[in-house]
């Protein structure tokens, strides 16, 4: 396939391009279809699904890089798959088989193989996987009938400015998710629920809002639509609750901050803890791991200064640049993370 002309590859924003195929699966009450293509960027839906009526929606975000060597490939598709399935089950929706899953991801790729943005340009191919019930309901029940469906697209980096610091805050009326409710599930619910803190945080000039516990309003919890971490001296912090949603990209960086020597700890993080934080980031597939210089707790009027010259840090610098090498094959996959994509 010859690439595409007249994209910026090296500008692109994080948002919806049109590609050429999307790929569709549907369960219809015993089993998982045939996998199909479509050029279509529509659904037909019925009015009263339950995706619609009841929010049994749920999503994924990957990436697929072409790497140094010009070889395509997909990071950690296996942990998305689980993660999907997971939400699957938390929604009383049906899981996709795990085969299936990936078969729908490789295809997608081959198919917009020209959207592919080239090594270098510092952009990704983002595939979207989603799936909803689609039964007609009314009465409050799961559907029988779901549709899976994943689409691609070219995105640049999350944050326009790229790899630099930004300014996060704390607002204690809003909450991300209920203690026991869905946020351990990737819910576009969950997502919706932050938009009022988020675009709240963007007119007071930070770039995300910092949700605490949803319990006690006395941990941290998510960054906007991200994991949130922290480094003192030797460890990699970040917290844990019910209502995280477990990161594959903080799940990663875990596993390369050991190998750099640091020790990882998941625990409840109290909001004062900021004070002894020595680098803070936020991470995830989209903001793969954004140095945070600033946390402003708004109510109580406190600015929790972490990064002085307002720069990222080296650790949060290395934990970034590690990861990206894996990705973009610059290093060795020693974890076996990527599937190398014919296309």
């Amino acid at each position: 396939m010859s690439e595409l002309k007249n994209i910026d590859w090296s500008h692109l924003a994080f948002d919806y391009v049109k590609t050429d195929y999307n790929v569709r699966c549907a369960f219809d009450g015993s089993k998982w279809g045939d996998i199909q293509v479509s050029d279509s960027e529509y659904i037909n839906l019925h009015m009263a699904a339950s995706c619609l009526q009841y929010g049994q929606e749920i999503f994924e975000g990957q990436k697929a890089f072409r790497g140094k060597d010009g070889k395509v490939r997909l990071f950690r598709i296996e942990e998305n798959c689980k993660r999907i399935q997971d939400s699957a089950r938390g929604l009383m929706m049906e899981p996709i088989e795990t085969e299936k899953f990936i078969e729908m991801a490789e295809k997608v790729i081959k198919l917009n193989a020209r959207f592919i943005p080239p090594y270098g340009s510092g952009s990704s191919l983002y595939l979207r996987p989603l799936e909803i019930g689609v039964t007609p309901r009314v009465g409050v029940r799961s559907a029988t009938d779901y549709l899976m469906l994943i689409f691609a697209t070219p995105v640049g980096n999350y944050f326009a400015q790229g790899f630099t610091t930004c300014k996060v805050v704390i607002y204690r009326e809003y909450d991300r998710a209920a203690p026991c409710g869905t946020g351990r599930w990737k819910v576009g619910g969950n997502y919706a629920g932050g938009l009022r803190a988020t675009e709240r945080a963007k007119q007071h000039g930070y770039s995300a809002a910092l949700f605490l516990d949803p319990k006690e309003k006395k941990y941290l919890d998510e960054c906007g639509p991200a994991n949130f971490f922290i480094i003192e001296g030797d460890r990699y912090i970040t917290p844990k609750s019910n209502s995280i949603l477990p990161s594959i990209t903080n799940m990663s960086l875990q596993q390369i901050a050991k190998d750099m020597g640091l020790k990882v700890e998941c625990r409840p993080v109290p909001v004062e803890e900021l004070a002894q934080a020595d680098e803070a980031a936020e991470c995830g597939t989209a903001a793969v791991a954004t140095p945070i210089s600033e946390v402003y707790d708004y109510d109580n009027d406190i600015h929790y200064v972490i990064s002085k010259d307002g720069k990222p840090g080296p650790v949060v610098t290395e934990l970034y640049h590690r990861l990206q090498a894996i990705q973009k094959g610059e290093a060795p996959d020693v974890h076996g993370w990527m599937r190398e994509i014919d296309v």
